[in-house]
């Protein structure tokens, strides 16, 4: 994901010459196109202007980016994770932290590929505290909140982690009749589950992950938060976007070696 954003601001400078022939554009447009008016092709112009000068002040940034060396170290992050739903030991020295959409393709791929083996070799032996924070991107995600609630909702009946495995690999299946149906399977109490999400009772709940998500910088999902443990939750480095096994075994690997 992160990638994938500095791949289009990439693409500035091209984008950087629109304006330029835009003059021509409207005399070839007016000849081609004889509904365009003299007004609209001045405001297909204004809209054009305005794109350069919001580039232009991106370009600015990446220069001074680039005089500094890059986007440089990793965005840090304090968090306090105190009532929200963690795996492993209390007392590990680590702690993993992941803003999450449930219907993000890319949270599916760390949920399917990667978050196994991070249980089986990190969490489950202690070294590793994961905690599991909500990051619903309703924009393009209509479902996502609406998960997040779900999930909140079987905790309150003991089964979110089942509940979050079910929904982190089936992000094609949040609609209010599969969750119910879902929490089925986990012989969950299927009506006060089903009223518990139609009344938005955590909407407030995960609305505050979301702005506390927004204040550490954390823009994509999923977005990551690994670094030493602390009594309150964690102090650590962002990581984002869908990242293999490895760079997380490097990452914990570096920790371990302060």
């Amino acid at each position: 994901m992160k990638s994938f954003r500095y791949a289009r601001l990439a693409a500035l400078p091209l984008l950087l010459l629109l304006p330029l022939g835009a003059q021509d554009s409207k005399k070839k447009s007016a000849k081609k196109d004889s509904a365009m008016t003299s007004e609209q092709a001045d405001q297909i112009l204004d809209e054009l202007r305005q794109m350069r000068q919001i580039l232009q002040q991106q370009g600015a940034i990446l220069q001074q980016l680039a005089e500094k060396g890059g986007p440089g170290a990793p965005a840090r992050a304090k968090l306090d994770l105190a009532g929200f739903q963690m795996l492993g030991s209390k007392d590990a020295p680590f702690t993993l932290v992941e803003f999450t959409d449930y219907q993000c393709p890319y949270c599916r791929q760390f949920h399917v590929n990667v978050f196994g083996e991070l249980k089986k070799n990190y969490i489950d032996t202690g070294k590793v505290r994961f905690y599991s924070r909500d990051l619903p991107l309703d924009q393009i995600h209509p479902n996502a909140s609406r998960a997040a609630q779900a999930g909140r909702c079987a905790a309150d009946q003991g089964q979110f982690w089942k509940m979050r495995d079910l929904m982190g690999a089936n992000p094609d299946k949040l609609d209010l009749e599969n969750l119910v149906t879902e929490a089925g399977t986990l012989k969950m109490d299927t009506k006060a589950f089903r009223g518990c999400v139609e009344s938005q009772k955590y909407k407030e709940a995960v609305q505050t992950d979301v702005l506390e998500a927004m204040k550490i910088g954390a823009e994509a999902t999923p977005t990551f938060v690994l670094g030493k443990s602390t009594p309150q939750g964690v102090d650590g480095e962002l990581i984002v976007g869908s990242q293999p096994l490895s760079e997380f075994i490097k990452a914990i690997s570096r920790l371990d070696s302060k």
